[in-house]
């Protein structure tokens, strides 16, 4: 992959990371009872009841992230036994 394209992707993931984590200070806070995610591709509306499903996908976000900088940076996505 392309430098160019991956940085991209990088940036673009940057940006859905940041609209969930706003959506779940949102919620946690409490002054709302529901929030909507626009990514800039997608738009939902999600409550409290779903703080896992986007913590989750925060997570999942993240890992996301760190493997696209990591072949940012020439590393493989496979490692190997240290052993």
């Amino acid at each position: 992959m392309d430098q160019k394209f991956l940085k991209a992707r990088i940036e673009a993931t940057k940006t859905t990371i940041v609209a969930y984590e706003d959506a779940v200070t949102a919620l946690v806070a409490g002054g709302v009872q529901s929030y909507t995610i626009d990514t800039g591709q997608t738009s939902q509306t999600v409550t409290a009841l779903n703080l896992p499903s986007l913590q989750s996908r925060i997570d999942g976000l993240y890992n996301r992230w760190a493997t696209l900088e990591a072949r940012l940076r020439g590393a493989s996505t496979y490692g190997r036994a240290g052993f």
